[in-house]
């Protein structure tokens, strides 16, 4: 009588799949990277670097120069230190009023609550150029029109809704009985939120504020309709690019790139807990 061996998986199965998610990595890391470093040629470039054909790995001939002249021209400053007060504003905002509702909504039960998830849902299904007219009349009056803060306000109202409803889900992940171990160690209800399920949530509210930031840098509708002088730097690049030279297009385009990098940079320890992974 004779027994068949149970077929066993080759030896070099783990290796491919190695190799398979390795390669799966670099090609979405070369999706990611290989635009913005031709950005940065064009920008760094000149008018060779733009229309260098074939491209390589290591340039000749990039210099800062132009893109620092790119900066030097009238307006470029300004409008990126708007752009930045008016991130800064819808950041701040959406986390200091989002947050509260989100955790209402993961903790308390109320009448009408889920037409409230529903109607906040909606807002961002509302088109924005319908209310362009009566938001300058009422900006107008208000004193808000052309102003930083006026842009912070139209941005935060767009990234509100998605704060309110993610740091639901991220405070319902938070396990209630935290709160009331606190709450017996002689805990107020704020302290416990505030050391006990803030401090849990964290990669959440991180998250909420990268997209808040990127939802109010790269906006601009608003900032075209509502500002005439004080232009964030989607407006005013949307106003002047359209007929100055490729390499400032190309330079307009990293400076547009840099600061949301720079901002998930900085809050990237918070965004890898999401995944378990820890980051110094």
């Amino acid at each position: 009588m004779t027994t068949t061996l149970p077929k066993t998986a080759p030896a070099s199965f783990p290796s491919s799949r190695r190799l398979l998610l390795w390669s799966g990595i670099a090609a979405l890391c070369a999706w990611v990277l290989v635009p913005i470093y031709l950005v940065a040629l064009g920008a760094f470039g000149g008018r060779q670097g733009v229309y260098l054909w074939p491209k390589t790995v290591l340039p000749t001939g990039v210099s800062i120069e132009p893109f620092l002249l790119f900066l030097r021209t009238e307006g470029v400053v300004g409008s990126f230190l708007n752009s930045l007060g008016a991130a800064g504003i819808t950041v701040a905002l959406s986390i200091l009023l989002g947050a509260p509702a989100g955790y209402a909504l993961a903790r308390y039960s109320f009448p009408g609550k889920d037409g409230y998830r529903l109607l906040v849902l909606l807002t961002r299904a509302f088109p924005l150029a319908i209310l362009a007219l009566p938001l300058t009349v009422s900006f107008i009056k208000l004193g808000l029109y052309d102003t930083v803060l006026g842009v912070g306000l139209i941005h935060t109202v767009l990234a509100l809704p998605f704060a309110a409803l993610v740091t639901q889900g991220i405070f319902l992940g938070v396990p209630r009985e935290l709160e009331e171990a606190a709450w017996v160690f002689g805990c107020t209800r704020l302290q416990a939120v505030l050391k006990v399920v803030v401090p849990l949530a964290m990669p959440g509210l991180a998250a909420t504020a990268v997209f808040a930031f990127v939802i109010s840098w790269n906006e601009v509708f608003a900032a075209s309709v509502l500002t005439v002088r004080n232009r964030t730097l989607t407006a005013y690049l949307l106003t002047v690019l359209a007929e100055s030279p490729m390499h400032y297009r190309f330079a307009g385009g990293l400076l547009l790139i840099l600061p949301s990098v720079v901002f998930i940079f900085a809050v990237r320890r918070y965004l890898f807990a999401i995944w378990g992974i820890s980051s110094k």
